[in-house]
């Protein structure tokens, strides 16, 4: 059944979901996140189904998991196949737009959008396909530092064009005014908190170098990475790359001071819907399309199936409802089908997610069963995410297992995989994963999908050098 009139929906990009005051993080400033969180329900336990932006996003597109489309990694764009969420509010009649970043392959894809306002896709509709050359003994190592080569305080293409994104979608709320019979839906792409870590100055004066807190697990001091993880590593020059500790700092610095950059633009769409008049007749749902690991066990960027990289935020702002929050754990796949329940829209096709609203209303369900999985850039094998009551379990490929108590351990500081006291625990969570896919068989189906890819470009001395070297660029605004 459909609700307010209206659809708003808000995705950043690399926000990690702790990254916000009103869920009670120390540092960070949100404002504006924490008051659309008091309209309504903030999902405490959300997860994207692939921690790096273009699978991601396809998967939320469509609503079915990667595996499910096999759109593997971030050479591998959505391109409005399978139909998706804006395909079904499209046979419904709802005037359905975007603004601002999709990472799909080309705006003239009928990828369930009207209109597509200044999107950002990916790189010359291929996108990084030289990270889609990921076996071991064939891996592309790119030069100069992932983050980029400058950290600290100034204006960068991607905060431009946040600015540009949220003065594009201001005057589309005003033309939106003009035409109180028609309901629509508008998604709104940001980048930020996304790298490069530039921010201006005012926010970053929010972050003072010497309050930050020290890492977590920091490879400095000590602290060993999953073997999986280090020969991950090896694709992105990563925390090696900063020249000293105080540049390392004001990396975080940064994050934190674009996290608020983020949070001001947001408020700015709010007060625009409110000064037109359709704030009380539009329901907001904010979200990112992943989360950055900001140093955590020496790691940057996202890729892993970390909290800090796999947890996202998740917001649904309802006018009139009761601000709480929920426990229950949900996906950017239950987004999607939140927007098609919305309108009272269909979709041909199983899929796995459920509408936020049947969920929210629910009693919480602990033990729903949540999936991530990476197939991407650095990956030596598949890596898979399993979350099941207070378990969650990494899966990795021919690489031992991780199994982490989130009630007991939230900062995943202790693998109980190897605990007898916790056998029966991981066997159950590996069969649930069975459940969804099976591990082996589409590690392998990946790779295949990647090789034939790589081969139709040309070969690998094509392929190591098509795609973007770190953070995509944004088109001009």
């Amino acid at each position: 059944m459909a609700r307010t009139r209206n659809l708003l929906i808000i995705m950043s990009d690399e926000h990690q979901s702790r990254a916000l005051s009103c869920a009670g993080h120390p540092l960070v400033k949100t404002p504006n996140l924490d008051k659309l969180a008091a309209r309504g329900v903030r999902f405490t336990n959300g997860y994207t189904p692939s921690p790096i932006c273009v699978p991601a996003r396809a998967a939320f597109a469509s609503g079915r998991y990667v595996h499910d489309i096999r759109l593997w990694d971030n050479a591998m764009p959505y391109t409005g196949k399978p139909r998706g969420w804006g395909h079904a509010l499209q046979d419904r009649g709802v005037r359905v737009e975007s603004i601002g970043k999709l990472h799909y392959r080309d705006a003239e894809d009928p990828a369930g959008f009207d209109v597509e306002h200044i999107p950002m896709q990916v790189v010359g509709g291929h996108g990084m396909v030289w990270g889609s050359i990921r076996r071991e003994d064939e891996r592309v190592r790119k030069e100069g530092r992932m983050l980029g080569p400058y950290i600290g305080p100034g204006e960068s293409n991607y905060t431009r064009y946040d600015t540009a994104v949220v003065n594009r979608a201001i005057d589309w709320f005003d033309d939106a005014a003009g035409r109180p019979q028609q309901p629509w839906c508008l998604y709104v792409g940001l980048v930020a908190p996304h790298f490069p870590l530039i921010v201006p100055q005012e926010y970053l004066d929010l972050y003072p170098v010497d309050s930050l807190p020290p890492f977590k697990l920091h490879t400095l001091d000590g602290f060993v990475n999953h073997p999986w993880v280090q020969k991950q590593n090896f694709a992105l020059t990563g925390d090696e790359g900063f020249k000293d500790d105080a540049e390392r700092r004001m990396a975080a610095a940064c994050y934190f001071a674009l996290c608020s950059f983020l949070d001001d633009n947001i408020g700015k769409l709010v007060a625009a819907l409110e000064a037109n008049g359709q704030l009380e007749d539009t329901t907001i749902i904010y979200t990112s399309d992943h989360g950055d690991n900001v140093g955590a066990r020496g790691l940057w960027g996202k890729s892993n199936m970390y909290e800090e990289s796999v947890a996202v935020p998740l917001i649904l702002a309802e006018p009139g409802a009761t601000a709480g929050i929920c426990a229950t754990p949900v996906s950017l796949l239950d987004v999607s089908q939140t927007i098609i329940d919305h309108f009272g829209a269909t979709l041909e096709g199983e899929r796995p997610g459920r509408s936020l609203y049947d969920i929210a209303a629910a009693p919480e369900q602990p033990d729903r069963v949540i999936f991530s999985e990476y197939h991407a850039v650095g990956a030596v094998s598949a890596a898979y995410m399993l979350r099941k009551g207070d378990w969650k379990l990494i899966h990795y490929h021919n690489f031992r297992p991780e199994l982490f108590n989130l009630a007991e351990d939230p900062e995943e500081t202790t693998n109980r995989a190897e605990d007898p006291a916790c056998a029966l625990v991981l066997a159950e969570l590996e069969n649930e994963l069975r459940k969804i896919c099976d591990p082996a068989a589409m590690n392998d189906l990946a790779f295949a999908d990647q090789d034939a890819m790589i081969e139709g470009y040309g070969g690998r001395e094509v392929a190591m050098n098509m795609g973007a070297p770190a953070a995509t660029p944004p088109p001009e605004t």
